[in-house]
């Protein structure tokens, strides 16, 4: 059972647009960083820093593969189920806003046009002619 001092973070986590755009996109499942950006149009930083929040405060985990990072919705450990009932009811609320409507929409069309099977796949292609920084142009 959580204490109310443990709860706290949890609701401050959602005081924020973007986190609960964040949580709406995780709702089917997991997403990389790279898609999460692409859906929200937002730069790598800042999604990683509200990724950060939402994981610090117990509702997202992450998990590395390669140098990606793929973020899911978090449902195990201390206070899981009342977690998991407040995610169903965030989601279910979020789910009507045209906001998470038009993200998920930018993220469908993200990934029908993203290369399979994974992220990156072009970013990692070795074909592709690399550039070095050797100081002043």
């Amino acid at each position: 059972m959580l204490n109310m001092q443990a709860t706290v973070p949890l609701f401050q986590a959602l005081a924020d647009e973007t986190r609960l755009r964040i949580l709406a996109l995780l709702g089917p499942g997991e997403l990389c960083v790279c898609d999460l950006m692409a859906a929200l149009q937002l730069p790598q930083s800042t999604v990683s820093r509200h990724l950060a929040v939402l994981r610090n405060a117990g509702w997202v985990s992450g998990r590395r593969q390669g140098v990606w990072m793929y973020y899911r919705l978090l449902g195990a450990g201390a206070g899981a189920a009342s977690r998991v009932a407040m995610h169903h009811g965030i989601l279910a609320h979020l789910e009507e806003s045209t906001t998470a409507k038009r993200d998920r929409k930018i993220l469908q069309e993200h990934l029908a046009q993203k290369p399979q099977p994974g992220c990156g796949e072009a970013a990692a292609d070795k074909t592709a002619p690399v550039k070095k920084y050797r100081g002043k142009p």
